[in-house]
Protein backbone atom coordinates (compact mmCIF):
# COMPACT_ATOMS: atom_id res chain seq x y z
CA UNK A 1 0.00 0.00 0.00
CA UNK A 2 1.56 3.30 -0.95
CA UNK A 3 -0.32 5.96 1.66
CA UNK A 4 2.18 7.46 3.52
CA UNK A 5 0.77 6.47 7.14
CA UNK A 6 0.45 2.84 6.11
CA UNK A 7 3.10 0.36 6.75
CA UNK A 8 4.07 -1.85 4.20
CA UNK A 9 2.80 -5.12 3.99
CA UNK A 10 6.01 -6.97 3.42
CA UNK A 11 7.80 -5.23 6.34
CA UNK A 12 4.60 -5.17 8.68
CA UNK A 13 4.98 -9.44 8.26
CA UNK A 14 8.37 -9.59 9.21
CA UNK A 15 7.80 -7.73 12.42
CA UNK A 16 4.91 -9.83 13.31
CA UNK A 17 6.80 -12.95 12.80
CA UNK A 18 9.28 -11.63 15.06
CA UNK A 19 6.50 -11.15 17.88
CA UNK A 20 5.96 -14.10 20.38
CA UNK A 21 2.41 -13.05 20.78
CA UNK A 22 1.42 -12.09 17.33
CA UNK A 23 2.98 -15.37 16.04
CA UNK A 24 1.31 -17.86 18.32
CA UNK A 25 -2.31 -17.21 16.32
CA UNK A 26 -3.24 -19.89 14.50
CA UNK A 27 -7.18 -21.24 12.97
CA UNK A 28 -8.57 -23.92 15.36
CA UNK A 29 -10.59 -26.70 13.95
CA UNK A 30 -13.50 -25.07 13.73
CA UNK A 31 -12.18 -21.38 12.13
CA UNK A 32 -10.55 -23.55 9.65
CA UNK A 33 -13.78 -25.39 8.77
CA UNK A 34 -15.72 -22.51 8.53
CA UNK A 35 -12.97 -20.84 6.28
CA UNK A 36 -13.13 -23.51 4.05
CA UNK A 37 -17.00 -24.22 4.17
CA UNK A 38 -17.59 -20.56 3.44
CA UNK A 39 -14.62 -20.41 1.07
CA UNK A 40 -11.80 -16.78 1.04
CA UNK A 41 -14.21 -14.65 -0.72
CA UNK A 42 -17.04 -14.98 2.01
CA UNK A 43 -14.73 -14.92 4.95
CA UNK A 44 -13.01 -11.26 3.19
CA UNK A 45 -16.86 -10.18 3.11
CA UNK A 46 -17.00 -10.64 6.66
CA UNK A 47 -13.34 -9.10 7.36
CA UNK A 48 -14.41 -5.64 5.14
CA UNK A 49 -17.91 -5.80 7.65
CA UNK A 50 -15.95 -6.63 11.05
CA UNK A 51 -13.18 -3.79 9.98
CA UNK A 52 -16.42 -1.13 9.12
CA UNK A 53 -17.93 -1.64 12.25
CA UNK A 54 -15.85 -2.34 14.79
CA UNK A 55 -12.58 -0.38 14.15
CA UNK A 56 -13.79 2.39 11.70
CA UNK A 57 -14.65 5.10 14.23
CA UNK A 58 -12.49 7.41 15.42
CA UNK A 59 -13.79 6.16 18.81
CA UNK A 60 -14.01 1.64 18.11
CA UNK A 61 -16.66 0.79 21.00
CA UNK A 62 -14.82 -1.21 23.86
CA UNK A 63 -11.62 -0.36 22.03
CA UNK A 64 -9.22 -2.86 23.13
CA UNK A 65 -11.59 -5.57 23.72
CA UNK A 66 -14.06 -5.35 20.66
CA UNK A 67 -12.41 -8.02 18.49
CA UNK A 68 -13.29 -11.74 20.32
CA UNK A 69 -10.01 -14.40 20.67
CA UNK A 70 -11.82 -16.89 18.73
CA UNK A 71 -14.67 -17.91 16.79
CA UNK A 72 -14.67 -16.80 13.59
CA UNK A 73 -11.22 -17.28 11.39
CA UNK A 74 -10.82 -13.03 10.85
CA UNK A 75 -10.89 -12.50 14.52
CA UNK A 76 -7.47 -15.00 14.99
CA UNK A 77 -6.58 -12.79 11.98
CA UNK A 78 -7.65 -10.15 13.60
CA UNK A 79 -5.16 -10.79 16.54
CA UNK A 80 -2.44 -12.53 14.54
CA UNK A 81 -2.10 -8.90 12.44
CA UNK A 82 -2.67 -6.12 15.07
CA UNK A 83 -5.66 -4.93 13.45
CA UNK A 84 -7.88 -5.94 16.46
CA UNK A 85 -8.01 -2.54 17.80
CA UNK A 86 -7.01 0.78 17.09
CA UNK A 87 -4.44 0.73 19.61
CA UNK A 88 -2.96 -2.14 17.72
CA UNK A 89 -3.28 -0.38 13.87
CA UNK A 90 -1.44 2.81 15.66
CA UNK A 91 0.96 0.89 17.04
CA UNK A 92 2.19 -1.80 14.24
CA UNK A 93 0.59 -0.12 10.94
CA UNK A 94 0.95 3.44 11.88
CA UNK A 95 -2.51 4.81 10.98
CA UNK A 96 -3.50 7.32 13.46
CA UNK A 97 -6.35 7.10 16.43
CA UNK A 98 -7.32 10.18 16.23
CA UNK A 99 -9.75 10.27 13.22
CA UNK A 100 -12.21 7.49 11.44
CA UNK A 101 -9.88 5.48 9.04
CA UNK A 102 -9.93 5.93 5.10
CA UNK A 103 -11.77 3.47 2.12
CA UNK A 104 -8.05 3.26 1.08
CA UNK A 105 -6.69 1.97 4.84
CA UNK A 106 -9.89 -0.22 5.31
CA UNK A 107 -8.98 -1.68 2.14
CA UNK A 108 -4.95 -2.03 3.66
CA UNK A 109 -6.79 -3.82 7.08
CA UNK A 110 -8.74 -6.19 4.64
CA UNK A 111 -5.74 -7.14 2.69
CA UNK A 112 -3.61 -7.60 5.28
CA UNK A 113 -6.60 -9.88 7.19
CA UNK A 114 -6.45 -11.77 3.66
CA UNK A 115 -2.70 -12.18 3.32
CA UNK A 116 -2.68 -13.96 6.95
CA UNK A 117 -5.72 -16.03 5.83
CA UNK A 118 -4.07 -17.29 2.74
CA UNK A 119 -1.07 -18.01 4.05
CA UNK A 120 -2.88 -19.91 7.37
CA UNK A 121 -5.34 -21.81 5.73
CA UNK A 122 -5.32 -25.77 5.83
Amino acid sequence: MSQLNMRDVDELFAALGRSGFRSRFRLGKQEAEYLNAKGLDVIIEHARDFVAKRLADTQAANDGRQTPMKSHPVFIAQHATATCCRKCLAKWHHIPMNRPLTESEIDYVVAVLKRWLVKNVS
